[in-house]
């Protein structure tokens, strides 16, 4: 049975997942819209004034938590006819007090930026989220919002959802940020919105920056001085939005490029910010610059974008620390795939942050790629591969995480024999096509 006809053969929406090492890949996708824009473009549409068109909008759970809870705060979002388009009324900075608890599901992005805006409503309200999620580090937030006059209750001291959240008259403050945390800053940033007085963060390391960009494009004011940030309290103006295609979504098709023999891929309309082109930026230098093109590059919605196409290269190990982390810690784990057909090491460090994940991404994703045979070490703050050029079907698990899923769908293209995917469904997370996506890829070179 063909690669193509056994993946296939199971539902999309299936649990567990078949591959076996494809012949050869190719043919031209367009990836979801990027996660993190399609969150901040309803959250801050939700709060401004007048209303909003946005279109490309991730389909993925994780936006459609988001979604759920704004409306459940009284914000109209509707479709607005094709996929992906919604029109966003916005409410201002006062949202309804909603009469149940709010469900984040297993979107960390969702719980924590949302407590932003909850701090500021004079209203009480509880936000909780799956298992996993009420897992996740919450303090992180929870201290800041405090400071500015947040009351907020949670699990294990207070850093543990379900979160309880009682805002009202809110101060700005100066805060250094513990971690390089995109979330973390924007739940600062939106409260900060609605506070009496200037908000000022210091960053450790840049994170990314979408909060910052569509803030300004609303009107808002936000001065960045290196990694100290200030924002003004503001009252935003909608605006339109057309959400580019999600790079951590495009990375599993690059790798997969990448890495096969006989391969051709392009990637359409993916977002190329700055502070998220980590995995472009590593992978091309594995590749000393061959098998990575940028076509098409331009500017939409404030945001640059390009059409990506990407075919087999020679890949070599390489050093991943310090700054590059933040912009890249998403795709550590389908790196880590690449790195197992690269010659020589690729170490990665500086990155704990993986630990508190929707899994620990460093324990699982050595573990996973061990089964399949891949010669690999987890340290505390990363891991270090050590590249053999091949891995080995077999069975792995998701441990309910969506990079897990579809990073190991990617080494099963990749690997001997067949590989099994359990949990596979959880890739609908972010990526809801993703596995017809695959099927894509494999139809369009029979």
């Amino acid at each position: 049975m063909s690669a193509s006809s056994l993946s296939s053969a199971i539902p999309p929406s299936s649990p567990t997942r078949a591959i076996r090492r494809a012949r050869s890949l190719g043919g031209v996708l367009s990836v979801p819209g990027d996660k993190s824009i399609s969150h901040r473009s309803m959250i801050l549409n939700a709060i401004a004034q007048g209303d909003a068109l946005v279109q490309g909008l991730s389909s993925g759970e994780d936006v459609m938590s988001t979604m759920h809870c704004l409306q459940a705060m009284g914000v109209s979002i509707e479709p607005a006819g094709g996929p992906g388009s919604y029109t966003v009324k916005g409410r201002g900075p006062q949202l309804a007090e909603p009469s149940d608890i709010l469900d984040a599901g297993n979107s960390g992005t969702s719980m924590r930026l949302l407590s932003g805006i909850l701090a500021a409503q004079p209203f009480m309200s509880v936000i909780t989220g799956d298992r996993y999620l009420r897992e996740r580090p919450m303090l992180r937030i929870v201290q800041p919002l405090k400071q500015m006059g947040a009351q907020i209750m949670g699990r294990r001291d207070d850093s543990l959802a379900p979160l309880v959240v009682r805002g009202g008259s809110l101060k700005g403050i100066e805060y250094d940020l513990p971690m390089a945390s995109a979330q973390v800053k924007s739940a600062i940033m939106l409260a900060g919105l609605c506070a009496q007085g200037e908000t000022i963060i210091h960053q450790p390391a840049l994170s990314r920056d979408h909060t910052e960009r569509m803030v300004s494009a609303m009107g808002g004011l936000v001065e960045e001085n290196g990694l100290d940030l200030s924002i003004q309290p503001a009252m935003l103006n909608a605006v339109d939005i057309t959400v580019p295609g999600d790079i951590s979504s495009a990375a599993f098709w690059m790798v997969a490029a990448l890495c096969h023999s006989d391969s051709r891929v392009l990637i359409r309309g993916v977002g190329l910010n700055p502070s998220r082109t980590g995995i472009v930026d590593v992978l091309q230098e594995m590749s000393s610059g061959g098998g990575i093109e940028l076509l098409d590059q331009r500017v939409e919605g404030g945001e640059p974008v390009a059409d990506i196409l990407v075919t087999p290269a020679e890949l070599h190990g390489v050093e991943i620390g310090g700054d590059m982390i933040p912009r890249l810690l998403d795709e550590i784990p389908v790196l880590a795939v690449a790195a197992c057909f690269a010659s020589g090491d690729t170490v990665v460090r500086d990155a704990a942050e993986l630990r508190v994940k929707e899994s620990d991404r460093i324990a699982t994703t050595v573990e996973q790629l061990t089964r399949l045979g891949a010669d690999i070490e987890a340290r505390d703050d990363g891991m270090v591969i050590h590249g053999t050029g091949r891995l080995t079907g077999a069975e792995c698990e998701s441990h309910g995480d969506h990079r897990l899923a579809m990073s190991m769908a990617i080494a099963g293209l990749l690997a001997d024999g067949e590989t099994t995917v359990h949990g596979a469904a959880d890739a609908s997370v972010s990526y809801p096509q993703f596995w017809q996506d695959l099927d894509l890829l494999l139809e369009d070179v029979r």
